[in-house]
């Protein structure tokens, strides 16, 4: 685990931290959102591009002057660019925030409200919404040796109502009530000065998969406490930088599964558990590899949890900036008439679980 020494005493209430690969489009929306919406707390936007071949780093260096603007110069990983944006951090909180998010109110205000009422959270991550206004379902629950096989041989999919199941995808999960959780999503996680300064930072052992799973883990495993709190919402389209190169991505989770059963014991200690984590971990991997080639969807976000089509759609027109002005008009403006319905497609909160 990654640790900071020196403490230097934040003079501002927030960093927002984005790392970005070839997101220009939704990027572009998700800071103009940021500062359509964020008053009454100071803070700080800091991008870390990974070496973006679409011309997002000039984009954000034309149109964002504000924005604290990092390009890497060969493409690193998630985990370290946040890392990166946590150290240069001047904030009593930052917030890690996907490239593919769009805020619809003052949420980060919220969110460090929520923080400073809650001294006894850790780290908290609020209400994700789909821009159809349903509820993304971000939480969930560790997963024991019995799920973990069960979601390999796609259980989830022949029995969507199996309990097992159910309990890990916490399908009865209570979106209007904040409490505390096991594990949710870093598509938009507010992380306190005091956790990353004494429990350390993301594992850089991760790219992209396994990485906010690894980091709430390990938070449980440490006694601190990881809250979900629905004060605050945003729209997350999500998997639009993971969706580049999809047999790249599934191999990413292949490796980043593999290693956490090694690094953590997640599933058991002994070489006979691991051992079969491992074989169960390959058949995972070649059944989505072959399903890539044998589908016409060739999303890695298509299990519980992922998006409708026309969802990704919607956001792979955005990431292309080729949006009609209308339908992007609604994308960018979106307003709940009403209370989110609790009907959409579960999302998995982890990197590696999307899909």
């Amino acid at each position: 685990m990654f640790r900071e020494g020196g403490m230097t005493k934040p003079v501002l209430d927030l960093t927002i931290i984005i790392s970005s690969y070839n997101t220009r489009g939704l990027l572009k929306n998700c800071i103009e959102s940021i500062y359509r919406h964020t008053h009454g707390i100071t803070f700080e936007v800091i991008c870390v591009d990974d070496n973006s071949r679409d011309g997002t780093a000039d984009m954000v260096a034309d149109e964002f002057p504000k924005v604290i603007l990092v390009r890497n110069t060969a493409t690193k990983s998630y985990a370290v660019n946040c890392n990166l944006g946590i150290r240069m951090s001047r904030a009593r909180y930052v917030c890690l925030l996907d490239s593919d998010t769009m805020l619809i109110s003052n949420a980060f205000a919220a969110l460090v409200e929520f923080m400073d009422a809650h001294p006894e959270a850790a780290v908290c991550g609020p209400k994700l919404l789909n821009p159809d206004g349903t509820v993304q379902h971000h939480i969930r629950s560790f997963a024991g040796l019995s799920t973990f096989f069960l979601q390999t041989l796609n259980w989830h999919k022949l029995f969507p109502n199996s309990r097992l199941m159910n309990r890990y995808y916490n399908t009865d999960f209570d979106y209007s009530r904040a409490q505390q959780v096991e594990s949710i999503g870093t598509s938009v996680y507010m992380i306190r000065r005091s956790t990353w300064k004494r429990a350390g930072m993301l594992d850089e052992c991760f790219r992209l998969a396994l990485v906010d799973l690894a980091y709430n883990y390990m938070l449980n495993r440490e006694g601190y406490k990881v809250y979900y709190a629905p004060c605050a919402e945003a729209i997350h389209f999500g998997g639009q930088s993971i969706n580049q190169n999809t047999p790249a991505s599934l191999l990413d989770q292949r490796q980043a599964l593999a290693d956490f059963s090694a690094r953590y014991d997640y599933f058991g200690g002994s070489r006979l558990t691991k051992s079969l984590v491992r074989f169960g971990i390959g058949v995972r991997y070649w059944s989505k590899i072959l399903g890539y080639h044998l589908t016409s969807d060739k999303r890695v976000i298509k299990g519980p949890g992922a998006p409708k089509k026309e969802v990704a759609a919607m956001a792979a027109a955005l990431l292309e900036d080729k949006l009609p002005g209308s339908a992007k008009h609604r994308a960018l403006e979106f307003e709940p008439a009403m209370p989110p319905r609790t009907d959409g497609a579960p999302f998995a909160g982890s990197h590696a679980e999307r899909g």
